[in-house]
């Protein structure tokens, strides 16, 4: 029986032990992630034969990850298989991308079937690219900082800090009335993670940003390493009525975020068009596809290998 347990704040150098040495870039393997969002899908880990796996539910749908680590990944697979019998569920993995899908191929060829949503890919970017916005293809948007900046020449931008964290709160539940999210299935839940994230800020190792007009809060950015080269950013919020504060906040940020961090990974658009819009206006470097795998056959005919 694997020994899964639940997540908590204190679990974070176990888990991060394994993904920041491991080339996953998809944020459902970032720690706030992880933490923030167990309240949705009761996220469970264990930590078996040098692997990290997780165990979650997506609604009626028990689901794993792949396993991340190093070994015998096919002894691994083995016993997650074991354990979603158990629990009288078909095996199923979220978030499985397109070099994972590989390997579940060569271990177990043609016994999964894949399926992808496009609207949980992620967004991946250059560092370099969000930080300098260099060359035409960017031209729009540094347009679009160069009036902030001309509007709002006394602007200020600041470290997320303890003392700050209440601004944050404040303008979130400001742009939560604005976009009535309290109405809704998934802003809501977006908020109750925010909250959580903010209110346990260090402990749960984030980073973030916060900009200031006229001694104002007006935007606010958050997230954490995801890997040891992929910073994951969470969060982004700005008052709507300040032209241009989405466009400053995304930028200040990205020259703040330490240089080690090659990629930038902005989560998905959920389908939602705007969101969508925006996200490839920034022109990502790569759009990590998702997969759900989900064993063909009842999986006791699976692990007798």
């Amino acid at each position: 029986m694997i020994p899964f347990k639940d997540i908590t704040l204190a679990d974070k150098d176990t888990i991060t032990a394994f993904t920041m040495k491991s080339d996953r870039r998809n944020c459902d393997l970032s720690f706030s992630n992880l933490c923030s969002w167990r309240f949705l899908y009761d996220t469970q880990y264990a930590v078996i034969d040098n692997f990290l796996v997780f165990k979650f539910w997506a609604g009626e749908q028990l689901a794993y990850m792949m396993p991340v680590g190093s070994g015998d990944l096919k002894a691994i697979l083995r016993e997650l298989i074991e354990d979603a019998d158990k629990e009288k569920h078909n095996f199923c993995m979220l978030g499985v991308c397109s070099n994972m899908r590989a390997d579940l191929e060569a271990i177990l060829p043609g016994q999964f079937t894949f399926t992808e949503n496009r609207d949980y890919a992620d967004y991946i970017y250059l560092r370099s690219d969000l930080a300098t916005l260099k060359g035409k293809k960017f031209q729009a948007k540094r347009n679009h900082i160069n009036r902030f900046r001309n509007t709002y020449p006394d602007y200020e931008y600041t470290p997320i800090t303890p003392d700050r964290i209440q601004e944050c709160l404040d303008l979130e539940a400001e742009w939560c009335k604005v976009n009535n999210c309290d109405q809704q299935e998934g802003t809501g839940n977006e908020r109750r993670a925010l909250i959580y994230a903010l209110h346990n800020f260090e402990a749960l190792g984030l980073t973030g940003g916060i900009l200031h007009v006229n001694g104002k809060i007006v935007a606010f950015t958050f997230g954490m390493p995801i890997n040891h080269e992929t910073f994951g950013v969470h969060v982004e919020k700005a008052d709507t009525n300040i032209d241009g504060a989405y466009a400053m906040i995304n930028n200040e940020f990205a020259n703040h975020i330490p240089e080690q961090y090659i990629y930038i990974n902005r989560e998905e658009d959920l389908g939602l068009e705007g969101l969508r819009k925006a996200k490839l206006s920034y022109q990502p470097v790569t759009i990590l596809e998702k997969y759900m795998a989900c064993l063909k056959d009842h999986p006791m005919d699976i692990i007798r290998w």
